[in-house]
């Protein structure tokens, strides 16, 4: 099995712990080597919160910069943060609903155009998979399942060694029980949105 180095980033309150709990654990009872670290930051005041999983026989947690073979971000913003982290052959997913920082809501910063955000993605990465997560997170019933639909979306890549169902086993386990009819239609949209493309 080689290695693969996932990179999750979001904005606090948008479950990027609870994805990456979910990854871990499908991994492992898959009988995937895994390996997992948090960045939490000022994850209660928006701030950005990062997880980073490694598949396979990869001893350290650690993704320098050119390293990531695959990232997930649940923001544009952050996304674009985490570009440095990417090689040629990354696949990126990307949330195209932006939640925009303090700073652009006071009036001291500017939101990039979300448009020139995926063409500097797009012209590093092997593959770039933009979308609205949270339409579909919506969609499924929840604007909150928006990290469901990103994980039903990293996996329908294939860039990941686990199988679909052994995902959605773990949402069944490891969500509130009140969620986990959203949650799975969150993953189901997500995978759609990318199995086979």
């Amino acid at each position: 099995m080689q290695t693969t180095r996932l990179i999750l980033v979001a904005v606090g309150g948008q479950g990027n712990l609870l994805a990456a709990k979910v990854l871990g654990e499908a991994a492992l009872a898959a009988g995937v080597p895994v390996r997992m670290s948090e960045i939490h930051g000022m994850a209660q005041r928006g701030g950005v919160v990062e997880s980073a999983l490694v598949f396979g026989p990869g001893r350290s947690t650690i993704i320098s910069d050119g390293e990531a073979d695959v990232v997930a971000g649940f923001e544009p913003l952050e996304t674009l943060r985490a570009l440095n982290r990417c090689h040629s052959g990354t696949t990126v997913i990307t949330n195209l609903a932006p939640l925009p920082p303090f700073t652009v809501a006071i009036g001291r910063g500017v939101y990039p155009d979300l448009d020139d955000l995926q063409q500097r993605i797009d012209g590093k990465v092997r593959r770039l998979v933009a979308f609205d997560a949270a339409a579909l997170a919506r969609e499924a019933g929840n604007v909150l399942s928006v990290n469901m639909v990103l994980l039903g979306a990293l996996i329908g890549t294939g860039r990941l060694p686990i199988e679909a169902g052994r995902v959605r086993e773990t949402i069944r386990d490891r969500t509130k029980a009140a969620f986990v009819d959203t949650n799975l239609m969150a993953f189901e949209l997500g995978f759609e949105r990318t199995m086979g493309v």
